[in-house]
């Protein structure tokens, strides 16, 4: 399994164990492509039930996460495991293709743009679900339509990023990402 340290290693305003959230981690990272040579940070911010996971480095993996993303959707502030692997799958499988020839010219978390993003994320719950975790394709769906449209051509662009593969059948690059949002946008535009 991928090394994980979390920190705090004592969470003080919630009912966490920073042991079990790395074990669901390093699941998760093995999942996404990570070896057991690769050490990956969690830093959970146990001051806000606000749910946001953000990339904070990607080598080495660092992820910031904001304690309310894993609350057990039951109990406020208690720990769900359901929670903790939903919320890192997507920012690990996207942090797992930072590391790929194909993504070097990827630009930095904070320079993409929603439309980038949400294609991504799109090709990494494909992924996720062919790794066998749960991902509700209609909801990633309804979420690319907002930034990419309501029509035949997004929903087609949708497909091809879910399935994970290129036009020539090769795993997806940046480039496949950048070109499904240019091709989104000129059906948009067209209108």
């Amino acid at each position: 399994m991928p090394q994980v340290v979390v920190s705090p290693e004592h969470f003080e305003l919630v009912d966490f164990s920073s042991s079990r959230i790395a074990e669901l981690a390093a699941e998760v990272a093995l999942l996404a492509g990570f070896s057991p040579d690769d050490s990956i940070t969690v830093r959970v911010n146990e001051t806000t039930p606000l749910q946001q996971v953000r990339i904070a480095s990607h080598d080495p993996v660092v992820l910031d996460v904001e304690s309310g993303a894993f609350d057990d959707p039951q109990l406020p502030r208690v720990l769900g495991d359901g929670a903790v692997r939903t919320a890192l799958a997507i920012p690990l499988f996207r942090a797992f293709d930072r590391r790929q020839p194909g993504f070097t010219e990827c630009p930095d978390e904070s320079q993409l743009t929603h439309e980038a993003r949400s294609a991504w994320e799109v090709y990494a719950a494909g992924r996720m679900e062919r790794a066998g975790m749960a991902s509700p394709k209609q909801r990633r769906l309804y979420g690319f339509r907002v930034r990419h449209g309501f029509s035949d051509l997004a929903d087609a662009v949708f497909n091809r990023l879910w399935d994970g593969q290129s036009r020539t059948g090769a795993p997806l690059s940046w480039v496949d990402i950048e070109q499904a949002c240019a091709e989104t946008a000129a059906g948009r535009s067209s209108l």
